[in-house]
């Protein structure tokens, strides 16, 4: 701390943001977005409105994410983490829907952010907005590599063995496949948030049990 004159200078300006709080506010922007997406669709939907939603600046939005259609990208991330440490703790011989029983059960897990409902509404968006599918995607082929290597711990095997990285993508595809079966088929049910968890709870759990049957 420098002084000028004999008086003690102060640092000025506003605190860094920890990152927490920035992961917080990636999050605020992303459930901001959804909902914006779904009533008014993605076309009509501007960065200054995203961040008026939230409290922010249209700046803000775009110094956390370089798109409008990428502010929806922790929503669909959200579970990749939790995901892995299940597979990590994965027994043999234990099915492998049991041990997704918990975390399926709480909406905070797998999809975070809005409703269930709301994210079968996004999700069946990724048929017809192109940008919104390129981040769909691009969220499972990031989710892969973080699935085998969780396999190949438990396995106690190397990252780069073969086995994992198949398994990972049977794991992958049978998840993605669960969450737009989910959405294709709520399509115009005006079902209550209990229901929607509990029905997009039962579709994943169901492709968990056709994947635990064959990767042993």
């Amino acid at each position: 701390m420098s002084t000028t004159r004999g008086r003690t200078s102060r640092p000025t300006g506003r605190p860094p943001l920890t990152d927490e709080r920035k992961a917080e506010i990636r999050l605020e922007i992303a459930r901001a977005a959804v909902d914006l997406f779904v009533t008014q669709g993605v076309t009509a939907t501007t960065g200054e409105q995203i961040g008026a939603a939230v409290g922010v600046s249209a700046r803000t939005v775009w110094r956390y994410f370089p798109s409008k259609e990428s502010c929806v990208r922790p929503l669909f991330s959200a579970g990749i983490d939790m995901i892995a440490d299940c597979l990590r703790r994965w027994r043999p011989g234990q099915p492998v829907a049991e041990l997704f029983d918990q975390e399926l059960a709480d909406e905070d897990h797998l999809l975070a952010g809005p409703d269930r409902a709301t994210v079968g509404a996004l999700v069946r968006l990724t048929r017809t907005e192109p940008g919104l599918r390129a981040i769909w995607l691009q969220t499972y082929d990031e989710a892969e590599p973080a699935f085998a290597r969780a396999l190949a711990e438990r396995a106690g095997l190397s990252a780069d063995d073969l086995r994992p990285t198949i398994q990972a993508a049977i794991f992958n595809a049978a998840l993605r496949a669960a969450v737009e079966h989910y959405a294709w088929h709520t399509a115009g049910i005006d079902a209550d948030r209990d229901t929607a968890q509990t029905e997009l709870a039962a579709t994943l759990r169901s492709a968990l049990t056709v994947v635990g049957e064959g990767v042993v």
